[in-house]
């Protein structure tokens, strides 16, 4: 018999040239049998990894039970019950087959073209990486080292074959391949291309998310700005210069050139009327007052001044302060204190007649009282705040206030308005360019408000794409990564759950003080009960509800006493 395996950018077999179909692996255990015994080089796997890599809570004989039933599936779907053979303890992938699975012809592939260090091999062995290793299989721990192993190997074959474009295509933040392409746009007189290639790495490295291009990488677009041309160099594409410089310094720890390089390249674009990169300087600035531990103060100096002199800019402004506003508006007791703030800066605002600082202070005011419980005041306020940032086509503004509006429907489950108020939400956040910060957070609501097992798992796979895709922001993304763990661990699908949880916790750590260790240890809590240890279940939502309770959030910290209250 010949049995073909495709593992690369998807699952896929075929035995004696047909394909066995999808629905032949509607039992899930069946499929991932297949391709354990497939990733594994000898096509042999103990009984016992099995059973321990499928089923590691049950006791032996209850997981025996599911392995053969496993084993079964498997074969029915194959179509032959010799191509899953059990002999004593080892579980063997078509022994007596003519066996092929795309991942080894890519590695012999590329062994070959690596070790001859052959342009032309390269080339042909990159054409045999059709995608990552099962790419629908994100979260299953067994299959991550091999496919960070299959990346590797596929980066090694197309800079050995300087295959670039490609190289870029698979992680357009690798400078290494930018500036390799910059280079050769520059030696034949293309400098629009190379200003294009670096506005493109720029926009992969984020400059609102503090990471930006590096010291090699700068001097060579600067060299690219200073070629002659008979197009005169634009100055967006300067500004871009010194904002990449000011990241370097931040990057360095020279916090007051880094400040000075923001407000030089803010008033450059001011002038200029560049609204979205003043919300680039303004990231920067707001970026070097955290890292002093002076972004209250800057945000509540800075919020007077633009309403007063600036009023055109307010919006944009706020738009580089959006994921900082956000963390210390979620930090402990955080929203209590810049919800004082917040009521002067509205007067202030009404007195300077700013629409924009209107509607920034009444999103703030309505945030705080979303998180202190007050619902029917962070309605009115949210309203209102959405329908003040429409009135200034400030497309960030009104995408919070509606994100905000959608967790004030979840918590009184009007799943039907929730997902009303995303849609809308999603659709003005793809026109904006903090895109990346909105979309993944809004997923994560609408992975709360799906109200079937078909649309949490599809909107699931979507927040993975959007991850895997990079260019996210951190913290935004939390708020997908404790619902799609969450869901998971609800529909029993506990496999999937512990490494989502893993990175979470790497997340929250990195900006301690947010409700995120809180919504963890909550989603811990879900998962420890769908594994039936009801005890560390408990531990966990006891846990979440104190932290949930030390931040002021009394809505989050009553729904992790109910689940207390109410075990499976």
């Amino acid at each position: 018999m010949r049995v073909r395996i495709q593992l690369l950018g998807g699952f896929s077999v075929s035995v004696d040239d047909q394909v066995v179909p999808a629905a032949a692996w509607r039992r899930d255990r069946g499929a991932a049998l297949v391709k354990l015994l497939a990733v594994n080089r000898a096509h042999r796997v103990h009984r016992e990894q099995v059973m321990e890599a499928f089923w590691p809570d049950l006791d032996p004989e209850a997981a025996g039970a599911n392995l053969r039933k496993a084993i079964h599936f498997a074969r029915r779907a194959l179509g032959a019950h010799g191509l899953i053979e059990q002999t004593a303890e080892i579980i063997t992938l078509a022994p007596v087959a003519d066996l092929e699975i795309d991942v080894e012809t890519f590695e012999a592939a590329a062994r070959l073209a690596l070790r001859g260090e052959d342009i032309a091999a390269c080339e042909t062995a990159a054409d045999l990486y059709t995608g990552d290793l099962l790419p629908d299989d994100p979260y299953v721990d067994w299959f991550d080292t091999p496919r960070q192993a299959l990346r590797q190997r596929h980066a090694a074959v197309l800079r050995a074959g300087k295959l670039w474009q490609r190289l870029i295509a698979m992680d357009p933040a690798d400078e290494q391949a930018q500036c390799a392409l910059m280079q050769a746009a520059l030696d034949a007189g293309n400098r629009a291309e190379a200003i294009r290639l670096f506005n493109q790495l720029s926009n992969s490295l984020r400059i609102d998310l503090g990471v930006g291009p590096g010291v090699e990488t700068v001097k060579l677009y600067e060299k690219a700005l200073a070629v002659p041309s008979v197009d005169p160099v634009g100055l967006s594409d300067r500004i871009r210069a010194s904002l990449a410089w000011g990241l370097l310094h931040l990057q360095s720890g020279d916090f007051a050139k880094a400040g000075q390089v923001g407000r030089e390249t803010r008033e450059l674009a001011m002038d200029a009327g560049l609204a979205r990169e003043v919300g680039e300087a303004s990231a920067l600035i707001g970026l070097v007052a955290h890292m002093q531990g002076q972004w209250r103060e800057l945000f509540r100096a800075e919020f007077i001044e633009w309403v007063r002199s600036k009023p055109a800019f307010v919006s944009n402004v706020f738009d580089g302060h959006l994921c900082l506003a956000e963390f210390c508006l979620c930090s402990a007791k955080g929203h209590h204190d810049i919800a004082a703030s917040a009521r002067e800066l509205l007067s202030v605002a009404e007195g300077a007649g700013s629409v924009a600082g209107r509607g920034l202070a009444s999103l703030v005011l309505g945030e705080a009282a979303l998180f202190s419980g007050q619902l029917a005041e962070a309605e009115r306020m949210l309203t209102e705040a959405e329908r003040l940032y429409a009135q200034v086509a400030a497309v960030a503004g009104r995408v919070l206030a509606l994100q905000h509006l959608t967790e004030l429907a979840l918590a009184r489950r009007q799943k039907w308005q929730a997902g009303r108020l995303i849609r809308r939400a999603t659709t003005l956040a793809q026109s904006s360019w903090l895109a990346p910060h909105l979309l993944i957070s809004l997923k994560g609501l609408e992975v709360r408000a799906a109200t079937t097992r078909e649309r949490i798992a599809e909107t699931i796979r979507e927040g993975d794409r959007m991850l895997s895709a990079g260019c996210n922001c951190q913290p935004c993304s939390m708020t997908f990564r404790t619902a799609a763990a969450v869901a998971l661990a609800e529909a029993g699908e506990t496999e999937q759950v512990n490494r989502r949880l893993d990175e979470a916790e790497r997340v929250a750590g990195m900006w301690n003080g947010g409700p995120w260790v809180a919504a963890v240890w909550e989603a811990r809590g879900v998962q420890r009960r769908a594994e039936r240890s009801e005890t560390r279940a408990v531990a966990a939502f006891e846990e979440a509800a104190t932290r949930f309770a030390a931040l002021g959030r009394p809505i989050d910290e009553v729904r992790c006493r109910e689940r207390i209250a109410s075990p499976a």
